[in-house]
């Protein structure tokens, strides 16, 4: 019998190797980790007839296929597994191998930012469509466990780790949201990271491309008839803004000489312009699949944001609090910056190797202040001296977990009414807290104590 090894007990190795086993596959999981959640899964998935080996992570000689769950390809265990000549595969493109005959088909996105949001929007408006739909990848559920299901249509969100191991997708229609510097200590460079979302568009039957993005716009154009969305007038072809209007020149019934209406731009939140881009994506994916206009307009409306996106947190002092912990990159950070014409900035984190030059640079006209935080905190502080001189900062070198009351009191004492105290940190979590959401909860807990030392309640 064959042997395939998955790496690591993640949510995604786990469900990799539960299905797996489920079609009487020998599995070996190889788990470097042996914390009380670790053992519990793999006694899981013993009783299923998986071994989990923990410790050093060793590839057994008879292995035929590693399954990972986004390492990158200079991680010893990819490499050994490459160099002996095993298939390594993703378990998105193990999903993709494993999909029974009338599979449900995949409206996939990629980007840089924005992601989870336009595919929870896309999920909305299948769902407004009478579809049974789900939306699955990185945003949370395993693949490998969706497609033996009796769903309508997949909304899949893609990460560029999970395409640089897919290399058999095709999608029904493919998104591009954006791209811009991200996980360069994964990728290498900017060139190999834009040509692995680029991989999302090789199979697709319908292209949907970010036409206001220069790099987005640039890897879809070797696909004739890809569609464009923008948050310009949209020429034939494309979706994008009139006015105050969502409309569809791409897929209407006459896109050379007419337009249909798919929503108001007052259905879309929150509102900002990347957001608007993201419902354009979404729309634009739905529209591929057929979904009718008032289900897209409908989806909208219906549509949940996650937390610590653009999340209006309290008013204090006429001082509005927002909490963009979800802002790892300076790409996201710049967009949640431009949603408001004042700001008192938290930022600072893990910078991945990304450049704030620019982002400071455009930002500083809207700056009133800058609270810095995090193990990359001196680079932001180094950008702002040159492209915001007279903007007042705020270094903040603590490291314990009230941090963040420190924080809100400094922004708070920097702010105007009227002004805007976001946190759009521009840089991963993981040197302060367990994740982006630890940091925004953290932050949104500072807030409320603010608001109540400042506005008693009776």
């Amino acid at each position: 019998m064959t042997l395939t090894c998955v790496a690591g007990l993640g949510v995604s190795g786990t469900a990799a190797a539960r299905v797996l086993a489920g079609r009487g596959e020998r599995v070996v999981v190889l788990e470097a980790a042996e914390g009380e959640r670790q053992r519990l899964v793999a006694a899981e998935l013993a009783r299923l007839g998986v071994e989990v080996r923990f410790g050093p992570m060793e590839l057994p000689g008879e292995t035929t296929r590693l399954v990972t769950t986004g390492w990158a390809p200079h991680h010893p265990l990819i490499a050994a597994a490459l160099a002996a000549g095993v298939e390594v595969v993703g378990e998105v493109e193990l999903a993709w191998r494993l999909r029974p005959e009338q599979a449900a088909p995949w409206l996939a996105l990629t980007g840089t930012n924005g992601k989870t949001t336009a595919v929870r929007m896309l999920t909305s408006m299948l769902l407004a469509a009478g579809e049974k739909a789900l939306a699955v990848g990185n945003v949370g559920v395993p693949v490998v466990e969706a497609v033996a299901e009796p769903y309508d249509v997949l909304a899949v969100e893609l990460s560029s780790f999970q395409l640089h191991w897919s290399g058999s997708l095709a999608p029904k229609a493919a998104a591009l949201l954006n791209v811009a510097p991200d996980h360069l200590d994964w990728h290498g460079s900017l060139e190999e990271y834009a040509a692995a979302k680029a991989r999302i568009f090789e199979r697709a039957a319908t292209v949907v491309y970010n036409a206001d993005d220069p790099i987005a716009a640039e890897l879809a154009a070797p696909y004739p008839g890809a569609v464009g969305f923008t948050l310009r007038v949209p020429r034939a072809g494309e979706i994008g803004v009139v006015e105050d209007l969502i409309v569809d020149r791409a897929f209407c019934p006459d896109p050379v000489h007419a337009a249909e209406e798919l929503a108001n731009l007052a259905d879309v939140h929150p509102f900002a312009p990347h957001n608007v881009a993201n419902a354009l994506a979404a729309a634009a994916l739905a529209r591929a699949h057929g979904v009718p206009a008032g289900a897209v307009r409908q989806g909208l409306r219906d549509f949940v944001p996650d937390p610590h996106r653009m999340s209006f947190v309290e008013r204090v002092a006429e001082v509005d609090y927002v909490d963009d912990s979800k802002a790892t990159n300076p790409h996201a950070a710049a967009a949640a910056l431009a949603a408001y014409p004042s700001v008192v900035w938290v930022a600072g984190g893990q910078l991945k190797g990304a450049d704030v030059e620019d982002l400071v640079r455009t930002a500083a006209p809207r700056l009133r202040g800058a609270v810095l935080i995090g193990v990359d905190r001196a680079r932001i502080a180094e950008a702002m001296s040159r492209h915001a001189p007279n903007v007042p900062v705020v270094d903040i070198a603590d490291q314990d977990t009230g941090v963040m009351d420190r924080v809100v009191t400094e922004a708070a004492a920097l702010a105007s009414p009227g002004d805007t105290v976001l946190l759009a940190p521009a840089g991963a979590s993981l040197d302060m807290f367990a994740n982006y959401p630890a940091r925004g909860e953290a932050f949104a807990r500072a807030v409320h104590e603010h608001g109540l030392r400042r506005e008693p309640r009776t």
